[in-house]
């Protein structure tokens, strides 16, 4: 399924990502999107029929952005250097467009409705789809440890990716994201490198 968004549509989901990064979810309401975007409510309905709809657009709309960046950057043989070109290419994303990362890491969505967690798990399964064939390569290589299975080292990567990205949301975006993110990259490599 592909989002098609309108223009007017991802000025709106890129607004809600902004309200999410200032005030939270309890802050994303249409009154709130409508004042950001200097619109009448109404009109905010006239391109979504709900918040939970604009979540769910955004949501689609970020894990199509990461399928198709992740399938155009691997086109290295070598599995250290597929890691590395995908993870920097997360931390150059977010770099550009911070007020995504409270759409992608904010546990506050997951207790809104069960559409929005199947948008999430859909995100995450999107995020697993470019890594873990990646892992699996660098193990059947002998460059990644085999002493935890390719979806093991998945979960424990992809959490280490969320918990850098959690901290420069809660230090406000106040540090170099590309850099920690190269540094943690480079710890990551360490540790799952075969021995």
């Amino acid at each position: 399924m592909t989002t098609e968004l309108s223009e007017r549509q991802l000025e709106i989901v890129e607004a809600a990502g902004r309200i999410l990064t200032s005030s939270g979810v309890s802050g994303l309401t249409i009154k709130n999107l409508a004042k950001e975007m200097k619109f009448s409510e109404s009109a905010i309905y006239r391109h979504f029929t709900s918040k939970e709809e604009i979540i769910i657009a955004m949501l689609s709309f970020l894990a199509e952005s990461i399928d198709q960046r992740l399938s155009n950057i691997i086109g290295s043989s070598d599995p250290k250097d597929k890691f590395i070109a995908l993870f920097r290419e997360q931390f150059r994303f977010f770099a550009i467009h911070p007020h995504f990362v409270v759409a992608v890491f904010s546990d506050g969505l997951m207790e809104e409705t069960q559409r929005i967690n199947d948008a999430i798990l859909n995100l995450i399964n999107v995020k697993m789809k470019h890594l873990m064939p990646v892992i699996m390569e660098g193990q059947q290589k002998g460059i990644y440890t085999n002493a935890l299975t390719a979806e093991e080292l998945t979960h424990i990567i992809m959490g280490a990716f969320k918990l850098q990205m959690f901290k420069w949301r809660i230090a406000n975006f106040q540090f170099d994201i590309i850099r920690n993110g190269e540094n943690m990259i480079q710890s990551i490599l360490t540790l799952i490198k075969s021995k």
